[in-house]
């Protein structure tokens, strides 16, 4: 069986776990892993990863994911999704496009956005969503955020399609409620899709029922924002036995050392020693 990532397009119902357990039970293994969990409502790019693929999980760079998202006006929901039972409802004021737009460019930038009782953020071990279900109501404390881009698609009487990149931990559910809550109403999502991840696009992934061996994808090129150092074949051994390696480039914090292109181990920047800059093991991912 192959070690690497599957690009899943995740279909409606299904939580990012039940998706793990799918592609674990087709392929008939337990390692098995996930990057940027998607609600059950939710739908579109998934990453997951296999046997020896998941040591690759903690190095891929997921900073910024772009989503599109249907906002419902008029109602606000207990999970700030079309999952959860109504709690209010609110009239909409007359709104138009421009009023949009303009709400639109308030929320660019760097902000502050409190998690949902209903996300997967553990506290004390146990997730937020877990409580919420037991009634529970635990203070979250604020996380910064940034939107690089929001855009209006389309807008008709109750509902607004939208786009946006944002920055990694963003709930588009919160965002939601906050663009409902600037127009003077109240509002949930009634449908999300997940486009990219990074540099990603849902076009290169494949539904569950589609997917084969052929699917698992090298895992190296997906840790693309760490210098590749290819290293010759009587240097492979000492760097999975964890010994040091010396640069006469500095190349940053980190680095990825490969042999014939393929990843071996992340190695972080330790020291400089007569002009070199020295690199230590911090993962090996053969």
């Amino acid at each position: 069986m192959k070690d690497g990532i599957i690009l899943i397009d995740k279909e409606e119902g299904m939580t990012s776990r039940a998706v793990d357990n799918a592609i674990g039970k087709k392929f008939g293994t337990r390692k098995i892993g996930h990057l940027g969990t998607l609600d059950p409502f939710a739908t579109g790019l998934l990453f997951l990863a296999i046997n020896k693929g998941t040591k690759f999980l903690p190095y891929i760079d997921d900073s910024s994911k772009t989503y599109i998202a249907s906002l419902k006006l008029g109602v606000k929901t207990s999970t700030g999704d079309r999952d959860g039972e109504e709690v209010i409802r609110k009239e909409i004021p007359p709104i138009d496009e421009e009023m949009i737009k303009k709400c639109f460019a308030s929320f660019i930038g760097e902000s502050y956005q409190t998690p949902p009782m209903t996300s997967a953020i553990k506290i004390d071990g146990v997730p937020l969503y877990k409580r919420a279900h037991k009634g529970e109501e635990i203070e979250r404390k604020p996380r910064r955020i940034e939107v690089f881009s929001l855009d209006l698609l389309s807008f008709h009487e109750d509902n607004l399609l939208f786009s946006c990149t944002v920055s990694k931990g963003t709930y588009i559910r919160v965002l939601g409620e906050d663009i409902a809550e600037k127009l003077g109403t109240v509002g949930y999502l009634d449908n999300l899709r997940r486009m990219k991840i990074s540099s990603f696009h849902v076009g290169n992934a494949k539904k569950i029922d589609e997917i084969s061996e052929d699917d698992i994808l090298e895992p190296t090129p997906f840790i693309n924002t760490l210098k590749h150092i290819n290293v010759k074949e009587d240097e492979v051994e000492k760097i999975k036995n964890g010994m040091s390696y010396a640069s006469n480039i500095d190349h940053g914090e980190m680095i990825l050392l490969c042999y014939e292109d393929k990843a071996i181990a992340v190695y972080k920047k330790n020291h400089k020693k007569e002009g070199k800059t020295i690199y230590v093991s911090e993962r090996g991912l053969f």
